[in-house]
């Protein structure tokens, strides 16, 4: 019976290492002979630039094609090109509960490889989406307004703050505006879900001083890089990052009570037409390679526990029980059924519409 179970295992194994598809030079002629990826991606392509770049020079012959849109957009159009056969191939962006919504709708396809396997549990749906990268949410603000004081590192010393000096800060903060933005939706959302009385205080305040709404972190880091806008909540981290290194005016705070992590979510489409150099592509952002370029030179925080790459490590070292990921899940699609999104539409807008 022992010798029995023994073999059993090893069939399994077998059949698991089988499952997993391996980089093979048939696989890599077939993608070569595809020609190209598709990709649909709410990342700015100049970030993502070092990694399509490393791609095509390790593939050649493959070329990416690749599209950068608003969260929201993105979604639409997945769902309306399914319709004539599809275009993608692959799908990146960070608004978590979209991507989660397409694959349980039946829009992508399973993928399987080492790769894959190698991922934090958390960071796999299905076998069809994948966790990427860590994103966090942080508060940026304008260094030179506050040259001879410290920002508030907490959301209660943020309140505290506005509360304390509402005419300095009217009509000069900025967040998303979750109506326009699939990731604001998502933020806003997890946010209220993670800590709800102080989130509503928090948009309360940041409504009675006018806050100011916007679809992109870039536009945000735009107004506040100017000083037009002194704090900025709830923006993608990695944009945050990448700009602060480069403008000595934008300084970036990770909220040291809880600061979220996004990730961003990629799946192949169930329709893709250059299937294989999809599989190629997503292994590649999977590996350590793929996912150490992704952190060197993309300012982004690879997710992989094997890469070690200094932001990544000290993301979870500095934030520690602060460091909320929010795992990849059906659990994110609470707030895309339609009542509960209105109801919370309603209630922020009651929250920061208050002048």
């Amino acid at each position: 019976m022992r010798g029995f179970r023994s073999l059993l295992a090893c069939a399994l194994g077998l059949a698991t290492l089988s499952a997993w598809a391996q980089i093979t030079p048939d696989r890599v002629a077939v993608a070569r002979a595809e020609g190209r990826v598709v990709i649909y991606a709410a990342t700015d392509q100049d970030i993502v630039q070092p990694l399509i770049d490393d791609f095509e020079q390790r593939h050649p012959g493959i070329r990416v094609e690749y599209h950068d849109m608003q969260s929201g957009d993105l979604y639409r159009r997945i769902v309306d090109e399914a319709r004539s056969g599809g275009r993608a191939d692959a799908v990146w962006s960070s608004a978590m509960d979209l991507q989660v919504k397409l694959v349980n709708d039946g829009y992508a396809q399973v993928h399987r490889s080492a790769e894959t396997a190698a991922l934090p549990s958390w960071a796999i749906w299905k076998n069809e989406a994948f966790g990427t990268t860590y994103e966090p949410a942080v508060v940026v603000y304008h260094k030179p307004s506050f040259s001879t004081e410290q920002p508030p590192d907490t959301h209660a010393g943020l309140i505290e703050t506005l509360t304390r000096q509402p005419a300095r800060f009217d009509g000069r903060l900025a967040s998303y505006d979750p109506a326009r933005s699939g990731v604001g939706m998502l933020l806003h959302t997890q946010d209220a879900q993670s800590n709800p009385i102080v989130f509503w205080q928090l948009a309360r305040a940041l409504g009675d001083r006018r806050l100011i709404t916007y679809p992109t972190s870039g536009e945000m880091l735009d107004e506040v890089a100017q000083g037009k806008v002194l704090i900025g909540y709830n923006v993608l981290g990695s944009y945050a990052l990448t700009r602060a290194q480069a403008d000595p005016a934008i300084g970036v705070i990770w909220p040291r009570d809880y600061t979220l992590v996004l990730s961003r979510v990629a799946f192949i489409t169930r329709q893709a037409r250059h299937p294989q150099a999809a599989r190629l592509w997503m292994d590649h952002m999977l590996s350590v390679h793929g996912q150490t370029v992704l952190a060197r030179s993309a300012g982004l925080f690879a997710v992989r526990e094997d890469v070690s790459s200094e932001n990544a490590i000290g993301l979870r070292r500095q934030l520690g029980s602060a460091f909320r990921p929010i795992p990849i899940g059906s659990g994110l699609l609470t707030y895309l059924d339609q009542a509960k999104q209105r109801d919370f539409l309603r209630q922020w807008d009651q929250a920061t519409q208050r002048r």
